[in-house]
């Protein structure tokens, strides 16, 4: 692949794992979201926001360290992915969990725009997967959650 071509398929995988040209991110998504609602699941809701979005603060992290360390250990699923509380544990969790979502969000996407890390040699730890693959998995798994986060928004008339 020429090196034009390169940049921009990193510059699109980069912004696909934020992008809002389809849907909304996760900025947009729980934008005032009412602190009262956060633990909220209404009748037909599998998971409150907060479970949401803790469930994909968790699983990206995952991906990451699954992609950087050599010594990863696989998490218990669904325990280790999931909250069981239905509502954030103290005041300042919600906002925890977003900064901590943006700041691993923020290292896949240089990631996906860093020229010296190749994108199609299988990680050495995994079991053929990708640098790639898992940058496409973190996209589908997040804007698959959003779109749960904004259905719940509009469930629960705060959307």
């Amino acid at each position: 692949m020429g090196s034009n071509n390169e940049k921009i398929l990193r510059d699109y995988l980069a912004r696909m794992l934020n992008w809002q040209d389809a849907h909304v991110n996760l900025e947009k998504a729980v934008e005032n979201f009412p602190p009262d609602l956060m633990g909220k699941k209404p009748e037909g809701a599998a998971h409150s926001a907060w479970q949401l979005l803790e469930h994909m603060r968790l699983a990206q992290w995952d991906i990451l360290d699954f992609i950087k360390n050599p010594d990863y250990e696989e998490l218990n699923w669904p325990d280790d992915y999931w909250p069981k509380d239905p509502a954030p544990p103290d005041d300042s969790a919600w906002d925890k969990s977003i900064e901590s979502f943006n700041a691993d969000l923020k290292e896949l996407q240089d990631m996906a725009r860093d020229s010296s890390v190749d994108l199609y040699s299988k990680i050495p730890h995994g079991s053929g997967q990708t640098i790639l693959r898992e940058l496409l998995l973190v996209a589908d798994h997040n804007t698959y959650h959003l779109g749960q986060i904004v259905q719940l928004r509009k469930m629960l008339g705060a959307w």
